[in-house]
């Protein structure tokens, strides 16, 4: 079966709603919660991509037992610091940064040398930014000059530390509350602004924690040492997946679309307030309170006229993931977007800072890249009528799956690599994008 799609027809005007599948950052911090949890711990509307299966089959390896089956997960917690596995045992993270770098947070504490390994892509990543901290509780390492392959050997006695995270990662600050969990004492960690489903997660299972917020940083403080209850948890919708769709209808023409039970955490939306910016407005219904997590129906409708953007720096954490979606946006905008302190897109599953330029340049859009920012001279009247290829990307879910929706509204001739890849986060995203109308082929 071939591995690429090719598509050579615009999307045409639809009017849907859509259900999408659990947040991929929620499934794989519940996994990792119920791992430490005493008793079972049950799940609904997990993500079944690979970067959850990786977290599963991993804790397996660590003496974690789990049930997956077609309405739920079960994890089967032995509590806190008590994985179970042999010496040099090695866990595969595959794809996934999140799970990679948080995992070594847990194993702080483990008793035996163990071995985290992944695919091509998370190779290339950096692993310092977590090994370093970690090290300070007393973990020892041995590294690939910062890279996976690593080894990690715990200590018995986790010491609390003091930590200030810079980079506004929010793994590296879980991987560290993670580690802060298996002390006796209170570590203190000054953190950039990131992604808060960690400090969620610590305050509906009533862990000791206190978070105080300022305008650029977070303040947080963590009590170890005390047990974990079970976590029964129903996963909202992924607002990185919705993004997709959103700007997918969007960059239609007269086209409306529903998307039901959106986690729409204010560390994560950031897309929406950048869109907002550029005069395209989403409506939210039915707000409420989910565990600590805000979830909504989003209502989407299509935009003719798009404001070109100086992009604020504050809100590049909150929407890290959405950036090659929202260059597409600043495509169609009539003046010239500047986007900037963009460095951290380079360190995900492939350079995507470098990849957002290439599609556009390869749609006919100029821009202006630097190491760290991109300016985007928008054009209204974009329409593509040439042959566009893309590939040799990493397999970078994200990069497979923004190419087929600048396909969709810009129009050409493409053929995108690498189809697979979206079974690391999205693995229905082709089914979803049929069920509004496109031809995919």
């Amino acid at each position: 079966m071939a591995n690429f799609l090719k598509i050579s027809k615009k999307i045409k005007k639809f009017n849907k709603s859509l259900s999408i599948e659990g947040d991929k950052s929620l499934s794989i911090r519940w996994a990792l919660f119920a791992s430490q949890a005493e008793g079972v711990s049950t799940c609904k509307n997990i993500l079944r991509s690979e970067d959850v299966i990786s977290t599963l089959k991993c804790l397996k390896k660590l003496g974690v037992h789990y049930k997956l089956t077609k309405n739920s997960c079960k994890i089967f917690g032995n509590g806190l610091s008590n994985f179970n596995y042999k010496k040099n045992t090695i866990i595969d993270a595959g794809n996934s940064g999140t799970l990679g770098r948080l995992i070594m947070g847990l194993l702080v504490h483990s008793k035996k040398k163990i071995l985290i390994k992944g695919d091509r892509s998370l190779s290339k990543r950096d692993f310092l930014r977590v090994t370093k901290p970690l090290e300070k509780f007393g973990a020892k390492f041995k590294t690939n000059s910062g890279k996976l392959p690593i080894s990690i050997m715990g200590t018995k006695f986790p010491k609390p530390i003091k930590y200030y995270e810079s980079r506004g990662s929010a793994q590296c600050k879980s991987s560290v509350m993670l580690a802060a969990l298996n002390t006796k004492g209170t570590t203190f960690i000054k953190a950039k602004k990131s992604r808060t489903h960690t400090e969620i997660f610590f305050k509906n299972l009533k862990l000791p924690i206190k978070v105080k917020k300022q305008k650029n940083f977070d303040f947080i403080k963590i009590k170890g040492g005390k047990n974990i209850k079970p976590i029964d948890y129903t996963i909202p919708s992924d607002i990185s997946s919705c993004a997709f769709f959103i700007v997918l209808t969007v960059l239609s023409r007269n086209s409306t679309l529903k998307i039901k039970n959106v986690n729409i955490n204010p560390s994560r939306t950031g897309i929406l307030e950048i869109l907002k910016l550029m005069g395209i407005s989403i409506t939210m219904k039915k707000i409420r309170i989910y565990k600590g997590e805000k979830v909504a129906d989003l209502i989407v409708k299509s935009k003719e006229s798009i404001k070109p953007i100086n992009c604020p720096r504050k809100l590049n954490s909150a929407a890290i993931d959405e950036f090659l979606l929202i260059f597409l946006v600043a495509a169609r905008a009539k003046g010239i977007s500047y986007f900037k302190d963009l460095s951290e897109l380079n360190q995900k599953e492939s350079p995507r800072l470098v990849w957002g330029s290439r599609i556009l340049n390869k749609m006919g859009v100029k821009t202006i890249l630097t190491k760290n920012s991109i300016k985007i001279y928008g054009n209204p009247k974009l329409r593509i009528k040439k042959n566009i290829i893309i590939k040799n990307f990493l397999k970078d879910h994200r990069v497979f799956m923004s190419s087929v929706v600048a396909a969709l509204v810009f129009g050409g001739n493409w053929k995108i690599f690498d189809k697979n890849s979206i079974k690391t986060s999205f693995p229905t995203f082709i089914g979803k994008i049929k069920s509004l109308g496109a031809t995919l082929v």
